[in-house]
This record gives C-alpha cells, structure tokens and sequence, in this order.
C-alpha cells in the first residue's frame, strides 16, 4: 500500500532558529531533508521568508506518535523553556 502511514522508524523532534531569532518546532522523519526544505523556502508556512533556518534542538524518536506528543509539548513551551532546553542539548552534543 503506498498510502500508509509509517509508524515506527526513525523521527526527530527539531527546534530551528530563524534569522530573525525566532524559534520553530516541528517533527519529520528525515531531519537533514526538512532542514534543506525550511532553507530553499519550502515547508512551513511560519518560515517563508524567515530563513536561512539553523537547526539548534533534536531528538530522536522510534515511533512517530511519541515525536508528535513531544513536538505538540514543546511548541507550548514558553521562549525561555526552549532556550533552557537548546543550552541543554548544545552542553550535551559539546562534549569531548
């Protein structure tokens, strides 16, 4: 059936950083390629014409319901919370 949904696999939760200082949350199941997306101007609507996007938060998730209810818990955060939770990631994926 090509019009399944997949379920299980490899999904990211992603904050980006736009150049206007503005953060986006979202979810995908290929990071590299919705980052690629968000830069050539395609993708999310809050984007356009926000970009060139930097990709500042990502965790990985093995099923998709998860990245979604993480996504949907995140985009509530407050902008102080996401920094707090940027800083995190960065001092983990900084270290030696």
């Amino acid at each position: 059936m090509s019009g399944k949904i997949q379920r299980e696999g490899r999904f990211w939760v992603y904050i980006v950083r736009c150049k206007n200082d503005t953060y986006y949350t979202g979810y995908t199941s290929d990071i590299e390629q919705r980052i690629a997306l968000h830069n050539s101007g395609h993708g999310a609507k809050y984007l356009r014409g926000r970009g060139p996007v930097t990709l500042v938060f990502s965790k990985e998730y093995h099923y998709c319901k998860n990245a979604l209810d993480a996504e949907r818990k995140i985009k509530k955060y407050t902008r102080f919370q996401k920094e707090e939770l940027i800083a995190v990631y960065e001092r983990n994926n900084n270290k030696s």
